[in-house]
C-alpha cells in the first residue's frame, strides 16, 4: 500500500465480496433486460413490418382499381361515341345490327367484339340462351332496364378473362337497341402485375355475383402461404372489386402471450427500462465500492471518484500528473453537446450554441405564399440553397420522412443551386433522389412513381432568366402559407437537423412518359405544334405527344435557360405569336405551349384564335363529368363566369377557390375534387392522374378529346359559352407592396349591385360581367381581370375599377 499518497485508501475483504454480489446482481437484471428488449424489440419489428406490408397491399389495391376503373370508363366513352350516330333505321333488323356490329368491331381493333341485340333481351335469351350465356344475358338485362350504361362485368372466354359491357340506344325516348360489348382485360390487366410488383403486394381481382357474393377473378403478385383478407376497393362502374392480400408474419406473441397485444408489450418495455436502469444503479454501487479502494485480486490503487476527476491508475511519485488531469477535467464542460460533424443523425437542435448554424443571410422576402423564390445573385446564392435545403431536410425529417426526389428545370443557375440544396437536404439527414433535368410535373410524378412522396422541384417556372425557385412537397403536401414560413422560422432559429443522408440519380422521363401513354389513346392522328419557349418541357413534352400517336412539329424545344426565341410563358398572348404563325404553315389540328417547367399549358387554334385556359377548363370539365357524374371541379378566382354554368349544366359541382397552385392542391384534397384548372394554364387532373399541375398531360388529354371528334378544333371551341374578356393585366409595384395594396382597395372599393368575393383579392361580379384586382404571390405585380357580355358592359367595369383603384394610388399606370 502506498501510504503516503492520501489520495489512495485500503478496502476490506468484506467490501469486495459486496463489490462482488451488487455486480452480480446488476449482471441479472441486465440479462433480464436484454430478454425483455430483445423480444419486445422483435415484436415492434413485426409489427412495423407488417404494418408497412399492410399500407403497400393497399396502396397497391388502390392504383389497380384505379387502373381497372380507368380501362372501364375509357372503353364506356368509346361506347357512348360509337353508339352517338346510330339510327333506329340502322339496326332495325338482324342483317343490318350484324352489319353495325361487324363494322363496329373491327374500330375497336383485334380481339374485341361489338354486338346489336334487339330491345327484347328476353326473346333471344328464349332463343339462343346456349349461345348467349348467363353473363351477356344480365348485362343486356341491365342495360335495357336502367335505360344507361350497365355495370360492367367479366365473363371467362376461352383463355382469358373478357370485360363485357353494354350500353342502350335511346332515340326519341324509345329504346331501338342495346350495344354490347366484350372486350380484351389485357390493357387493364397487364399493369397491375406491375403494380403489385413495384408494391410487393398480392392482390385479388373479384366479382360480385347476383346473390351478393364475391369470386375471384384473377391473382397478381407473388402468392404467399397464410395471407388474408386485407382491403377492398370497389370499381367505379362495375360489378367488380381489388382486395389486397395481406402476408401474416411471426408474431411474438404466438410464443411469448405477453406480446400479444400492444398495451402489454408496452408494459413490458416498461418494466424492461426500470430493470436496465435498476441494473445500472447497482453496477454504479458496485463499481463504487470498487474504486473506493483497493481490490483483494489485483491490489491496484485507485483515486476517490469526482465529478470533474479522471479516473486512472497512480503510482507513488505521480501527483504532479495527477493534479494536471484533474486540473483538465475541471475545465471541461460537464455537459456533451454535439456538433454538425460528430452530432448524432437526426438530432435537432433548437438555437443550441453546439447545434449547426446557418450563417447565410436569407431574405425572408424570398419565401412567398405557395413556393420560395428569388433572384440568383441577390437574394439566392449557392449556400442560400444549401440552407434552404438544410431547412426542407430538417422539416421532413420531423415529419418522420427520410427520402426526398430533386429534380430542376433549364435555368442557368439551376446546376449550382441544385448542388447546394442537394448539400442541405443530405446534411440534414435526408436520402436523395436526383433525377435531373426534368419539367415539374415529372418531379411531382416521381414523389408518387417511386413511392417517396416527397419532391423538391428547383425552378423559376415563366419567370425571367434569372430568377430561381423551390417548389416543395413533402408527404404529399404541397407547402404553402404558413408551412413556407415556418422553414424561413426554422432558418431563422437554427432548427436544423444532422445526418449522412445518401444520394442517387435516376432518370424517371421513360416512366413518365410510358404511364402518359397507357392512358391516353387518341381515336385519330393529329398533327400538334408544340412551342416549349426553350424550357423544361421541351425534349419531355414533344415526346409525350409522339407516345399517344400525335404527329408532332417541334418549335423552340431546345432547353436553353437564355430563353432566346421569347419568355416562357403561354398566359401572356406575346409569348404565342410563333405558334399561331407555325399551326397555320403546318396546316396542324392544334397548338400547345408550355411555360418554363412544364406545369402550364396554353392553346391556340389553326383560325388564329387564343383559347384561354378557363374555356380549356370547360372541355375538360365536360370531359371528366361524362365518366363521373357529380364531380366537384375547382377553378380560380380568374376564370370567367360561364365555367360556373357549363360544370352546373353537366352535373358538376364548381368551386371558386384562391390563385396558387398550391392552394389548389389543397382545396381538392380537401373537397375530394376530380379536376381543378386557373387562369394561368395549371391543370389539375385526379380524375385517371394524380392531382398535381401537369401542363404536359393536360395537353395528351385535349388531344385525346380533339381526336375523339372528326369536328376541326376551332367548332368544338366554338360550342363553348364565350364573353368579352381580358388577358391577365399585371400592374407593376414596389416590392413588397402589392399585398397591402389590395387589402387597403378591398377596404375602402364599393361596386353597387355586385356580388364580392374577397377570398383572394376583390372580385365583383355584376350579372353582364364581372372584374377583378388581386396581388400575385411570385412577382411584384397587380394582377387584374375584367370580362363582360358586350364591349360596352366591359368598358364600364373597368372604368369603376379605374376610379376607384386611383384613390388609393393615383400613380398607378393601368393600361385601360
Amino acid at each position: 500500500m502506498n501510504k503516503g499518497n492520501p489520495a489512495v485508501v485500503s478496502t476490506s475483504a468484506s467490501d469486495v465480496v459486496a463489490a462482488r454480489g451488487v455486480r452480480l446482481a446488476a449482471t441479472a437484471l441486465g440479462v433480464l433486460f436484454a430478454l425483455l428488449a430483445v423480444s419486445g424489440a422483435l415484436q415492434l419489428a413485426m409489427n412495423f413490418r407488417s404494418t408497412a406490408a399492410h399500407q403497400a397491399a393497399d396502396a397497391a389495391a388502390a392504383e389497380a382499381a384505379e387502373q381497372v376503373a380507368t380501362a372501364v370508363a375509357v372503353n364506356n366513352a368509346r361506347l357512348d361515341r360509337i353508339a352517338a350516330p346510330l339510327t333506329a333505321e340502322a339496326i332495325a333488323t338482324p342483317e343490318l345490327r350484324r352489319e353495325v356490329g361487324q363494322r363496329l368491331s373491327a374500330s375497336m381493333g383485334q380481339g374485341n367484339t361489338i354486338e346489336m341485340y334487339a330491345p327484347d333481351v328476353r326473346e333471344l335469351e328464349a332463343a339462343n340462351f346456349e349461345r348467349f350465356g348467363f353473363t351477356r344475358a344480365a348485362v343486356l338485362a341491365e342495360a335495357r332496364d336502367l335505360e344507361g350504361l350497365a355495370p360492367a362485368q367479366l365473363r371467362r372466354g376461352s383463355n382469358e378473362w373478357r370485360l363485357v359491357q353494354a350500353r342502350p340506344v335511346v332515340r326519341d325516348d324509345s329504346l331501338v337497341g342495346i350495344l354490347y360489348a366484350d372486350l380484351a382485360l389485357a390493357s387493364a390487366s397487364e399493369p397491375i402485375e406491375a403494380i403489385a410488383a413495384r408494391h410487393g403486394a398480392q392482390l385479388e381481382l373479384r366479382q360480385q355475383r347476383g346473390d351478393g357474393d364475391e369470386f375471384v377473378v384473377s391473382t397478381f403478385g407473388e402468392r404467399r402461404a397464410g395471407s388474408i383478407a386485407g382491403a377492398r376497393v370497389p370499381i367505379r362502374n362495375s360489378q367488380l372489386a381489388m382486395g389486397a392480400l395481406y402476408p401474416t408474419y411471426f408474431e411474438v406473441g404466438d410464443a411469448l402471450p405477453m406480446f400479444s397485444d400492444r398495451s402489454t408489450l408496452a408494459l413490458v418495455l416498461i418494466v424492461a427500462f426500470l430493470a436496465l436502469l435498476s441494473g445500472a444503479a447497482f453496477w454504479y454501487r458496485g463499481r463504487a465500492v470498487r474504486i473506493s479502494g483497493t481490490s483483494a485480486d489485483d491490489g491496484l490503487e485507485v483515486m476517490p471518484a469526482d465529478v470533474h476527476s479522471v479516473v486512472a491508475p497512480t503510482k507513488p511519485g505521480d501527483e504532479s500528473q495527477r493534479q494536471a488531469l484533474a486540473a483538465k477535467a475541471a475545465s471541461a464542460d460537464v455537459v456533451a453537446t454535439a456538433t454538425q460533424e460528430g452530432g448524432a443523425p437526426g438530432d435537432v437542435h433548437a438555437q443550441s450554441p453546439s447545434g449547426p448554424r446557418i450563417t447565410t443571410d436569407v431574405d425572408r422576402s424570398i419565401f412567398r405564399a405557395y413556393d420560395i423564390r428569388g433572384v440568383m445573385g441577390k437574394t439566392l446564392s449557392v449556400e442560400i440553397a444549401r440552407a434552404i435545403g438544410a431547412a426542407i431536410g430538417s422539416e421532413a425529417r420531423e415529419r418522420g420522412l427520410r427520402e426526398i426526389v430533386v429534380g430542376r428545370d433549364g435555368r442557368l443557375s439551376g446546376p449550382a443551386l441544385v448542388e447546394g440544396l442537394i448539400d442541405g437536404l443530405r446534411g440534414a439527414g435526408c436520402d436523395v433522389i436526383d433525377i435531373g433535368l426534368v419539367p415539374t410535373p415529372v418531379l411531382y410524378f416521381a414523389t408518387y412513381h417511386l413511392n417517396v412522396g416527397s419532391g423538391v422541384m428547383l425552378t423559376g417556372s415563366h419567370n425571367p432568366p434569372d430568377h430561381n425557385g423551390f417548389k416543395i412537397v413533402l408527404g404529399g403536401e404541397t407547402l404553402s402559407g404558413e408551412a413556407i414560413q415556418g422553414l424561413y422560422a426554422r432558418l431563422a432559429e437554427s432548427r436544423i437537423t444532422t445526418g449522412a443522408g445518401g444520394l442517387q440519380e435516376l432518370d424517371i422521363r421513360r416512366d413518365y412518359i410510358d404511364r402518359i401513354a397507357a392512358d391516353v389513346q387518341l381515336e385519330r392522328k393529329l398533327r400538334v405544334v408544340v412551342d416549349a419557349g426553350n424550357g423544361a418541357a421541351g425534349e419531355v413534352g414533344p415526346a409525350v405527344l409522339e407516345a399517344i400517336g400525335c404527329d408532332v412539329v417541334s418549335l423552340n424545344c431546345e432547353i436553353d435557360g437564355n430563353f432566346p426565341s421569347h419568355h416562357p410563358d403561354p398566359s401572356d398572348p406575346a409569348n404565342l405569336q410563333d405558334l399561331l404563325v407555325s399551326v397555320k404553315q403546318f396546316n396542324a389540328d392544334i397548338g400547345i405551349a408550355y411555360d418554363g417547367d412544364g406545369d402550364r399549358l396554353g392553346v391556340v387554334t389553326q383560325q388564329g384564335e387564343i383559347i384561354n385556359p378557363d374555356r380549356l377548363l370547360m372541355l375538360f370539365a365536360r370531359d371528366v363529368l361524362g365518366r363521373v357524374p357529380g364531380a366537384t371541379i375547382i377553378y380560380d378566382v380568374k376564370c370567367t363566369s360561364k365555367l360556373h354554368e357549363v360544370i352546373l349544366s353537366h352535373g358538376g359541382a364548381p368551386i371558386m377557390w384562391k390563385t396558387g397552385h398550391s392552394l389548389i392542391k389543397a382545396k381538392m384534397k380537401e373537397d375530394d375534387a376530380e379536376l381543378a384548372g386557373e387562369m394561368s394554364g395549371h391543370f389539375f387532373f385526379r380524375e385517371r392522374w394524380f392531382g398535381f399541375d401537369d401542363g404536359i398531360y393536360a395537353g395528351a388529354r385535349l388531344a385525346e378529346i380533339l381526336a375523339s371528334s372528326d369536328r376541326p378544333a376551332t367548332n368544338i371551341f366554338r360550342d363553348l359559352p364565350n364573353a368579352i374578356s381580358t388577358p391577365e393585366i399585371k400592374v407593376p409595384m414596389e416590392e413588397g407592396r402589392t399585398h397591402a395594396f389590395v387589402e387597403q382597395f378591398a377596404r375602402r372599393a364599393t361596386f353597387p349591385g355586385a356580388r364580392l368575393t374577397t377570398i383572394d383579392g376583390i372580385r365583383a361580379d355584376w350579372p353582364d360581367g364581372w372584374g377583378l384586382v388581386r396581388s400575385s404571390n411570385t412577382t411584384a405585380v397587380l394582377v387584374m381581370r375584367f370580362e363582360a357580355d358586350d364591349a360596352a358592359a366591359l368598358r364600364r367595369i373597368q372604368e369603376e375599377f379605374r376610379k376607384q383603384l386611383l384613390t388609393i394610388d393615383a400613380r398607378l399606370a393601368l393600361p385601360f
